[in-house]
């Protein structure tokens, strides 16, 4: 019998199961029909944030970020670039501090860019400032249980 991960759908906040020699594959949220996994970032919401951050199996990297941060906008591109590469084996997402502050205070950040990595249900990392694409990758597959 396949093993199935759980993963909450970062577009409508369904939470879906997939099977797990199957994520390469692209699978697709059983609610709003979204893909699971794209190798994109997504923007997320408080809620959906801490349903994925809850609930997902995968590990999820989150940016936190905010608009007017020139750190944060010259990071951005990198995390694109490593959530490319870290599909399917792991999301990324980013959350801006500036729309949703109470997330920040919430989630002790100090300082933005801040990236924590979330999986099964707990905090597993943090990591501050802002970072090339390669460095993003070594710090998810150095912190979390992550495939290839």
């Amino acid at each position: 019998m396949a093993k199935h991960v759980k993963l909450t759908c970062l577009d409508c906040g369904a939470l879906n199961r997939a099977p797990e020699d199957k994520l390469g594959a692209g699978p697709k949220c059983g609610t709003c029909g979204a893909k699971l996994i794209d190798g994109k970032v997504r923007e997320l919401d408080p809620a959906t944030l801490a349903k994925a951050a809850k609930a997902d199996d995968l590990p999820l990297l989150v940016d936190f970020w905010a608009p007017w941060c020139g750190p944060c906008r010259m990071m951005a591109p990198e995390f694109q670039k490593a959530a490319q590469a870290l599909a399917p084996h792991a999301r990324l997402a980013k959350i801006n501090t500036e729309d949703f502050p109470k997330v920040s205070m919430k989630n002790n950040i100090r300082g933005i860019p801040a990236l924590i990595l979330y999986q099964k249900g707990r905090e597993v990392a943090r990591q501050a400032g802002a970072i090339r694409a390669a460095q993003i990758e070594d710090f998810v597959r150095s912190k979390a249980k992550v495939g290839a």
